[in-house]
């Protein structure tokens, strides 16, 4: 709390100066950061000033006032769920666990079946962020041939999305009867799932115009309003990577182009944060789990009903609460094994 402060005062003496305000490009990192300290500090206040509280009435209180001390305990009780989960909130320590995420799904082998799991996926991540206030935005979506999805990416917005969702990276199995076999068989599919951070305007990736190669092209799918009748849709290639990102979901070529660049931005940050840990995971003689590709966890809904995360072995025979967007209890179980193997 002392360092919070003390960086909380060294911002406040900066927003003080006058010539503050007129460098544009330096005052909203600082506000933003401002903010950010604030509300970090703020619950800690507000429980110190609750324990306060709570000792002032429990010196007061006589041993037989019942009605007192049933309320005592109340306060207590949600006093302690209340440090708990700033407890918690320390595992979201890292340096993009506060930001927004964008997620990509992309369907595995198997046709019809994957392209509907990634559909699955989708309304699941969806129902979670609606469950807590978050935004979504569809950044980019190719439709299955027959039903589903065969990749979207989307933008999840709100505060600390990308700290619980970064735990989903990896391949999704499904084991079910099929609604698509006439036989009723059972099926499994796969799907993949991407999350990397949403890095804000000011963050310092430097993409030089040379390196991209922007091309325009008419958005697909069903469209409406002009959407698919202009060459609005943008994908651009990073030349010294390959890397390649498009968005079509704007009928404005220049907000497409935008939102293209945020999320080229947002890649190479990842790709360069998983280069460093690469290096550092090598000079303590680690080898590095590759997350793409790996089976993290298993939804199973024939013959029984069981949703497991490999990683964790957190598991619940809640498979349908799972599907509409019940995540909670795997991000946390995540969080915390992360936690105990550093």
């Amino acid at each position: 709390m002392e360092r919070l402060q003390a960086r909380i005062k060294a911002l406040e003496g900066e927003i003080s100066n006058p010539d503050f305000w007129s460098n544009a490009d330096k005052k909203n990192p600082v506000i933003q950061e401002l903010k950010n300290l604030k509300s970090q500090l703020a619950p800690f206040a507000a429980l110190q000033q609750e324990l306060t509280d709570i000792g002032g009435m429990l010196a007061i209180t006589e041993e037989g006032d019942a009605e007192s001390l049933k309320h005592l305990e109340s306060e207590s009780a949600r006093v302690g769920q209340a440090i708990e989960r700033l407890e918690f909130q320390k595992l979201l320590g890292g340096p993009t666990d506060r930001n927004s995420a964008i997620l990509s799904i992309n369907a595995g082998a198997g046709g019809t079946e994957a392209c509907d799991w990634a559909s699955m996926l989708l309304r699941m991540y969806g129902r979670w962020a609606e469950e807590k206030k978050h935004r979504v935005e569809i950044i980019d979506m190719l439709p299955g041939e027959e039903a589903g999805v065969k990749n979207v990416t989307f933008l999840v917005e709100g505060e600390f999305v990308y700290g619980h969702l970064r735990s989903e990276n990896g391949v999704h199995r499904l084991v079910r009867i099929s609604p698509f076999d006439s036989n009723k068989r059972r099926h499994t599919s796969f799907a993949s799932v991407e999350v990397i951070p949403e890095v804000e305007d000011d963050f310092k990736i430097d993409v030089k115009e040379a390196d991209i190669r922007v091309d325009v092209f008419r958005s697909g799918g069903k469209g409406g309003q002009g959407v698919n009748t202009t060459d609005s849709a943008v994908r651009i290639t990073h030349l010294p990577t390959g890397l390649v990102v498009q968005c079509q979901n704007e009928r404005s070529q220049i907000k497409n182009r935008a939102t293209a660049l945020k999320v080229l931005k947002s890649r190479l940050y990842e790709r360069e944060m998983g280069r460093r840990e690469e290096v550092q995971q090598k000079s303590y003689g680690e080898k590095q789990e590759i997350a793409w590709g790996s089976q993290i966890r298993s939804y199973v809904l024939h013959p029984y009903n069981l949703v497991k995360d490999h990683r964790t072995d957190f598991e619940t025979g809640d498979a349908s609460g799972v599907l509409d967007g019940d995540l909670d209890g795997f991000l946390e179980a995540y969080l915390r094994h992360e936690a105990q193997k550093k």
